[in-house]
């Protein structure tokens, strides 16, 4: 039943709702959708990202049965066979319930600075240097990859996680058959929206590129160089006038949720064996990839990425339990259930 598979997803999602809307309201704060765009609202958008998932599911399908001659006949019935229903309804309340867990910890997230107007990027810096013997541990990758062609790369790496995280959620609701799979994957990426906030309120904090932006001026112009720059003039307009802004501020650095989310596909992607094997080679090696890059480019101390870490762990085992995949929770050489593939 549904309310068995997203039932926890549903939970957080009106608990980080009622929470936005509290927040806002004793602050006086706005609302918003926080990736409104040229293309319209979210209400307008998760409509057509769902018929174009489905058809790309169905037709792909199709194709193998020689649909250009027997469209019409073939089409109902690779619907009946892969979307039934219940499963509809799964990827429906699955979808929403994720997004409004996403928009209202967008939203909390735009509020850290009204709520707690002190930062902890000093002591932060600290304890990165103890861990790096006395250096900065951005300084030390400068030094060790360089500061030309390896910022680059490290740009291309943290865009590359935007793509991941809708990517990842497509594929597990729409191209994964195994549900019960698709069901924890998606609560835990939410799970790692509420424990990430709450740790933003506790630990507020910009991050290395804010804090001490001399470290990065070696490096080149690249497109995350200019996405810090516009988060900075968004935080500075929102904290200046918070309902002229036209969007939220979205500086907070501990914990890093690149690494959680990360460490969070790497885990299940092990517990449930996703095949090809190459996959989950790919996964962790794409997580050492953000490490690096988000402390290279000054997002996170090494610190967030700890932070990182743990929460992404917590959220894989939350989420198992929240989701009825308890058993799950073993690595196993010979599992009694099958291997889940990517795109099945």
């Amino acid at each position: 039943m549904w309310y068995r598979s997203y039932g926890l997803q549903i939970t957080l999602a009106l608990g980080m709702s009622v929470g936005a809307l509290l927040v806002a309201a004793v602050h006086d704060l706005p609302v918003r959708d926080p990736d409104d765009s040229v293309v319209g609202p979210f209400y307008i958008r998760l409509p057509i990202i769902v018929v174009v998932c489905f058809l790309i599911d169905v037709l792909a399908r199709c194709a193998r049965r020689g649909w250009i001659r027997n469209l019409r006949t073939t089409f109902p019935v690779v619907v009946r066979e892969r979307w039934p229903v219940d499963h509809v309804r799964l990827v429906l309340i699955g979808l929403g319930s994720w997004y409004l867990t996403y928009v209202a910890f967008r939203n909390l997230k735009s509020y850290v600075p009204f709520v707690r107007d002190d930062l902890m990027d000093d002591t932060l810096v600290r304890l990165d240097r103890r861990l790096a013997l006395g250096d900065d541990p951005a300084t030390v990758l400068h030094n060790l990859l360089g500061t030309g062609a390896a910022a680059h790369f490290m740009s291309f790496i943290y865009i590359a996680w935007i793509v991941f995280v809708p990517l990842s959620l497509v594929i597990a609701l729409f191209w994964t058959r195994n549900l019960a799979t698709a069901c924890w994957y998606v609560t835990a990426v939410a799970v790692n929206w509420v424990l990430g906030v709450l740790v933003y309120y506790l630990v507020p904090s910009m991050g290395p590129i804010y804090a001490r932006p001399s470290l990065f001026e070696d490096l080149p112009r690249t497109p995350v160089s200019q996405l810090q720059d516009t988060w900075m003039s968004d935080r500075l307009a929102m904290l200046a006038d918070p309902f002229g802004a036209g969007t939220p501020q979205t500086i907070a650095a501990f914990a890093s949720l690149h690494v959680a989310v990360m460490v969070t596909a790497c885990l299940i992607g092990g517990l449930i064996r996703l095949e090809p094997v190459s996959v989950r080679w790919g996964l962790w090696f794409f997580l050492f990839l953000n490490v690096l890059a988000t402390v290279y480019l000054g997002w996170h101390y090494v610190w967030d990425v700890f932070g990182g870490v743990a929460i992404g762990a917590a959220a894989v085992w939350i989420a198992a339990v929240g989701t009825g995949n308890r058993s799950r929770l073993r690595f196993r050489r010979e599992a009694a259930d099958s291997p889940v593939k990517v795109l099945a």
